[in-house]
């Protein structure tokens, strides 16, 4: 088949994909606008407002990580029945992918309740009063929502899968502007605070799981939820997914405990390193959010043309959306960098804390545009292949070998402090795309389809 035949006969076309991936820039923005809001709103209470909430929303970023893996095992099963042009299969696997997010959702809520001592004195270390104090607040209320942002996003994932993107980013839009009005009424309106931050992100996600569970039980939608549905386990499709899931999931666990084991170490930096930390965490999320984005769209891609065997296809939608995540991430930097001095000034930062924000901010933007794409979304065409095992593998390592050794050895010994951390996990980046560039130019990742 000439080149010029194959292309007219690959599944997504250029608007295709301009259609799946535009809303899911517009959804990451707006999502990654709620946790902004709560700090940016937080900030006018104080340095240690801030603090407080962003030690807390590490804890959460992990589990949101843990189900987005859960979610992305169950959209790559259900992308993969599509591509083989099997809806009953996929429907199915809509289902399993509700029903067990939901389990597990409601038992990790009650292991956080159990464990906020735990959680709280150990696992954050030594902290001051005030910041502590915020901390437990902002802890108590929103650990309330795992299961609301646990089935948002399996069910954003689901629509994804259908090359139906919109759906997300309009309930992330409601769910953005019920965070943020909640913010203003609550925070500056009654004075609550942090308290105040945390129950009008509760609100938002029951409302945005609560939205995106019914429009998945539309029958006409071309995956949905059975009517009525069943709660029966099908062992055989938890298999499938939990195959993809649990792997990715360990791995972005692993991921994120590492950085809670790094977020330990920056305590001791100071109150000023830990607002820092904070701002540039949230700084360096903009910063590589277009090619979150663009990751999520490679999934569903992917996924479809594996089920379909056609692995010159994923190649080609590989290489192009990867080309696509470096345009985009350096566009966003310059702007977000030109920007910075304003950006910073919303938070009310001391100078120490300001002086420190830039520098990583610097370091993170620069990097990102160079080495991020690499080490993070390449890896997902191996996942929408099921090479699941070899991304969870070497992404542990890296991090607990690079990421956290070298932490130590630069912000501790070295005396580089919060710099040095960051310096740590840029060397994290390219161990890892070193990596995936290897097996991504073999071809092992193409022997384990559904």
């Amino acid at each position: 088949m000439a080149k010029s035949e194959k292309k007219e006969s690959y599944i997504f076309t250029n608007g295709d994909l301009r259609r799946l991936i535009i809303p899911i820039v517009i959804e990451q923005f707006l999502a990654i606008l709620v946790g902004l809001s709560d700090s940016i709103m937080v900030a006018s209470v104080g340095e240690y407002a801030v603090s407080g909430v962003s030690l807390v929303d590490n804890i959460f970023v992990l589990l949101i990580y843990l189900f987005g893996a859960l979610a992305t095992g169950g959209a790559v099963v259900a992308g993969q029945y599509l591509g083989q042009d099997n809806r009953t299969k996929a429907c199915q696997a809509t289902d399993q992918l509700v029903l067990l997010t939901a389990i597990s959702a409601f038992v990790i809520t009650a292991g956080i309740y159990l464990a906020r001592g735990f959680i709280l004195h150990d696992v954050f270390g030594k902290i001051e009063a005030n910041v502590m104090e915020s901390a437990h607040t902002y802890l108590m209320i929103v650990s309330a929502s795992i299961p609301f942002i646990a089935l948002y996003n399996a069910g954003a994932a689901i629509f994804r899968s259908m090359g139906n993107s919109k759906v997300p980013m309009f309930l992330s839009v409601l769910m953005n502007a019920i965070n943020v009005g909640g913010n203003g009424i609550l925070i500056f309106g009654f004075g609550m605070g942090v308290k105040g931050a945390a129950l009008a992100t509760l609100a938002s996600r029951i409302v945005a799981a609560g939205g995106i569970i019914l429009l998945l039980r539309g029958q006409e939608h071309l995956l949905h939820l059975s009517r009525p549905f069943s709660f029966r386990l099908d062992k055989g499709m938890l298999k499938k997914i939990a195959f993809i899931g649990i792997p990715n999931g360990l791995e972005n666990s692993m991921f994120q405990l590492g950085k809670i084991m790094v977020l330990s170490m920056v305590t001791g930096f100071g109150t000023a390193a830990i607002a820092a930390n904070a701002v540039g965490n949230i700084i360096a999320t903009f910063q590589i959010m277009p090619g979150m984005a663009a990751s999520m769209a490679l999934v569903t891609v992917c996924s479809r043309c594996v089920g379909a065997g056609d692995y010159e296809m994923a190649r080609y939608y590989t290489r192009k959306i990867l080309k696509l995540i470096h345009i985009l991430i350096i566009v966003f930097n310059v702007v977000i960098l030109v920007a910075l001095p304003w950006i910073l000034a919303l938070y009310h930062l001391s100078p120490r804390a300001t002086q420190l924000a830039t520098e990583i901010a610097w370091l993170h933007g620069i990097c990102a545009a160079m080495i991020w794409p690499e080490a993070f979304p390449l890896a997902n065409t191996l996942r929408a292949a099921n090479d699941v095992k070899f991304c969870m593998i070497w992404s542990i390592f890296s991090m607990w070998v690079f990421r956290i050794v070298f932490s130590y050895i630069l912000g501790v010994y070295f005396g580089m402090g919060l710099f040095g951390v960051w310096v740590a996990m840029i060397i994290d980046w390219c161990v890892r795309a070193l990596f995936f560039i290897v097996r991504y130019r073999g071809t092992k990742w193409q022997l384990h389809k559904i």
